[in-house]
């Protein structure tokens, strides 16, 4: 028996796992996609359309358009090979290139001298030569030559265009998913699954503190506006005192109804995860000042608690369409947010995961149900397309801004120095994504 539900635990976290990956691959697909479609359409010259990263599992090129098209062995990301994307590495190669035949124009001199043993050599250089020119135009004759002009030849803004295509194509999948999921469930919400007890029986208090809340009612709006996540509720509430008065619309035993709510204490959270303070004011949960058992201090203890969970509120057809939109542009929000208040100090590192962390938290919600795996790979997709629009080196946002800087000047920076920071970049973002993987499982 121990056996079987060990098998059965390993093949649901396994199941997890591919799920998960199988979520990020197709974010980066669509990404590298947009990027490609968008390139496509207006001119630029593509030599590769990759799927993951290392050797290739499987590559095709186009009869068609010459360009190659692979799956690698890293599922964890892709990329779009546009001709000339990085011309400073180019000319490197072609400088290289150039000092190495320069020793050349010594070798009939040699010849002179070694006789037989140089002609030979000669020779087989010329053989092989030929060969490889036979095969190279054997090979133009099976695979053209892709068609378009070079990446950094192309203008400014068809390159801005390219560039935020990839962000834009997460955004719509995410978009779509959004839309599936508020269509078949409708937008999440919260509903009180345990009321906490009145901490106050009499009736002077109760006169003043109406706690109002029952177990199953569904919150939907407060103060008139709508709420989609836990950071509405805290904006909602942010800066109210105990005993202000808020409205919040309900959902009990299937019918709307307003209630006035007397806040039972501060509103005043932290940072954005702070989320008990609001269970706090709004009585859901309560807490009390009462002596440590350690220490012997008084201190703020959750003595009587409730519950909440996240439940779905159907809509019709045209509130699904825009409420899909304000749900997008709330995630996109929330992930900003929480990258300024990671900046400022509010949150803590730890709070922040790499690829390995993002598959074992996606891993875990995906295979709750198919509304969980609607939701991560929707929020996954969002995410996506705002780090990625970041001004930071190497990322997309910062290309933009390089572009954006040339449109304006008439002439590129440096490409040197554009190389310098891209490459920056890259290996800040792979080192801070391994420390806080790290940190996150040793922590």
């Amino acid at each position: 028996m121990t056996y079987q539900l060990l098998a059965s635990n390993f093949i649901s976290s396994f199941g997890g796992i591919l799920l998960a990956i199988g979520i990020l691959l197709a974010m980066v697909t669509i990404h590298e996609f947009g990027h490609y479609l968008a390139g496509k359409l207006l001119g630029f010259k593509i030599n590769e359309f990759s799927v993951g990263f290392g050797p290739a599992i499987f590559k095709k090129r186009s009869k068609k358009t010459g360009e190659l098209f692979a799956l690698r062995v890293i599922p964890l990301g892709g990329y779009c090979a546009f001709d000339g994307e990085d011309d400073y590495e180019e000319e490197e190669e072609k400088d290289e290139e150039k000092g190495e035949e320069e020793p050349f124009e010594e070798f009939p001199q040699k010849e002179e001298n070694d006789g037989g043993v140089s002609a030979l050599k000669t020779e087989n250089l010329e053989e092989t030569s030929e060969v490889l020119q036979e095969e190279k135009a054997k090979e133009k004759e099976d695979y053209p030559e892709p068609k378009g002009a070079r990446f950094n030849d192309q203008k400014p803004w068809k390159r801005i265009i390219v560039l935020l295509a990839g962000a834009a194509m997460n955004y719509l999948l995410a978009l779509f998913f959004i839309f599936i999921m508020f269509g078949a469930y409708g937008r999440p919400v919260l509903q009180v699954v345990k009321s906490a007890p009145d901490k106050y029986d009499t009736p002077l208090v109760q006169e003043t503190y109406n706690t109002g809340l029952q177990t199953g009612d569904v919150i939907l709006e407060i103060n008139g506006k709508k709420m989609y996540m836990v950071t509405d509720y805290i904006d909602a509430l942010d800066g109210k005192d105990k005993g202000d008065v808020v409205t919040l619309t309900i959902l009990r035993d299937g019918k709307e109804q307003d209630l006035e709510l007397a806040l039972w204490e501060d509103a005043d959270p932290k940072n954005m995860s702070d989320t008990n303070v609001i269970f706090y004011a709004l009585g859901i949960a309560c807490r009390e000042e009462v002596p440590d058992e350690e220490t012997g201090e008084m201190v703020m203890k959750t003595t009587r608690g409730g519950g909440i969970s996240t439940v779905s509120a159907k809509q019709g057809f045209f509130d699904t369409i825009g409420q899909s939109f304000v749900y997008s542009f709330k995630t996109g929000g929330t992930i900003l947010r929480s990258l300024g208040e990671l900046l400022t100090g509010k949150i803590g590192i730890r709070s922040m995961g790499g690829p390995v962390t993002t598959i074992e938290v996606t891993a875990q919600a995906a295979s709750y149900s198919f509304l969980s795996f609607l939701n991560i790979a929707a929020f996954i997709g969002v995410n996506l397309a705002v780090f990625n629009l970041l001004p930071i080196p190497a990322l997309d946002g910062c290309k933009v801004i390089f572009c954006i800087i040339e449109w304006i000047r008439k002439k590129p920076i440096n490409r040197k120095v554009e190389m310098i920071v891209n490459l920056a970049g890259i290996a800040f973002l792979f080192g801070f994504a391994i420390f806080v993987d790290v940190l996150h499982f040793i922590v």
